[in-house]
C-alpha cells in the first residue's frame, strides 16, 4: 500500500529536530542504490520554513516543514530524459543515483524546489522518504521518528483517511497529486485594539463583528481585558468592521483586506455625553 506524509503545522514548534536527522542519517553516508550522501551544506531535504505574519504588536508566527511531495504525477519524473527518477510501491519518489547523468531537467521542473544539485557528484538528490531504512523494516523516515511533538506522520494512506479528508497540499494549483498533506496551514487574520483616548484605557468587553464584503457572512468575537481582538482563519478577500460597546459611540470601518494579514492597530472608541 502507498504511504503517506502528514504534518500539522498547529503542532510544528520549529524545533528543527527533522532537519537534523535528516543530516545525520545522509551526511557521510552512502545508501546507494537509494541516494548518494548528501552535500553538509546547501541541501535540506526536509526543512522548516519560518512563516511571520501581521505586524508587531499583532503578530503570529507559523514553522511549516516542507519536503518532497511525492508526488503521483511527478513533473521531476516526466522530466528526466534518463529514466533515473521513479515511484516505488509504496509511494516514494527516488531519483536512482547511479543512472543521473546531471542534467537538471528535473529541478527546473519541481513547482516545490524539493530537489538539489550536488555539483561534486554531478546528480540531483532529494527526500528518499528513509527508503533504504522502510526496506530494513523501520515504520517510518528519521524525520517522523524524531518529530517530539508529532507534527509529522507517516503510514499507510488508508490509515490517514479521515484526516486526508480535511487536510490540505502545498501548491494545489500544481495539480502534481501530492503525498504530503498539511493540518493547520495558516490563513489570514483580522486584529487590532480599542481603547478610549481621553481616560486612555482599554475597553473590555466591546463587541466586534467583521462582514465578508462578498457573501454578507458575518464573524463576531468580544475584546479582553486589554481591548484586544482577533479573527482567525479567514478568507482572502474584503470586510466590513464594526465595534459597539454600550455607552460608546460605534466605530466602522469598510474594505478591509485580507491580501495579508491585517493588524488594524489601536482604535479609539469615544463615551457619549
Amino acid at each position: 500500500m502507498a504511504k503517506v506524509f502528514v504534518v500539522d503545522v498547529a503542532k510544528c514548534n520549529g524545533c528543527c529536530n527533522c532537519q537534523v536527522v535528516c543530516k545525520d542519517e545522509h551526511v557521510g553516508n552512502d545508501w546507494t542504490p537509494i541516494a548518494k550522501p548528501q552535500p553538509d551544506t546547501g541541501q535540506f531535504w526536509i526543512k522548516v520554513n519560518e512563516k511571520v505574519r501581521g505586524s508587531i504588536p499583532k503578530v503570529k508566527i507559523s514553522y511549516i516543514p516542507a519536503l518532497c511531495m511525492h508526488c503521483d504525477d511527478a513533473p521531476c519524473l516526466a522530466a528526466c530524459p534518463d529514466e533515473a527518477i521513479y515511484k516505488r510501491s509504496d509511494g516514494l519518489v527516488i531519483v536512482d543515483p547511479v543512472k543521473c547523468t546531471g542534467c537538471r531537467n528535473c529541478i527546473d521542473s519541481c513547482p516545490y524546489g524539493a530537489l538539489y544539485f550536488n555539483w561534486d557528484l554531478n546528480i540531483a538528490q532529494k527526500c528518499t522518504g528513509c527508503a533504504h531504512l522502510l526496506d530494513k523494516g523501520w515504520k517510518e523516515p528519521r524525520c517522523v521518528d524524531a518529530c517530539p511533538t508529532e507534527a509529522l506522520m507517516f503510514g499507510e494512506e488508508d490509515d490517514f483517511k479521515e484526516i486526508i479528508s480535511r487536510a490540505e497540499m502545498l501548491n494545489p494549483e500544481s495539480k502534481t497529486k501530492s503525498r504530503v498533506y498539511y493540518l493547520g496551514l495558516p490563513k489570514r487574520f483580522i486584529a487590532g485594539a480599542v481603547y478610549e483616548p481621553e481616560e486612555d484605557e482599554c475597553i473590555e468587553d466591546a463587541t466586534v463583528s467583521i462582514t465578508e464584503s462578498d457573501t454578507g457572512k458575518e464573524f463576531a468575537t468580544r475584546t479582553d481585558n486589554f481591548g484586544d481582538f482577533w479573527f482567525e482563519k479567514l478568507k482572502v478577500g474584503s470586510y466590513d468592521l464594526l465595534i459597539e460597546k454600550e455607552g460608546y459611540f460605534p466605530y466602522q470601518a469598510s474594505a478591509i483586506s485580507t491580501e495579508k494579514d491585517n493588524n488594524v492597530g489601536d482604535i479609539k472608541l469615544y463615551k457619549r455625553k
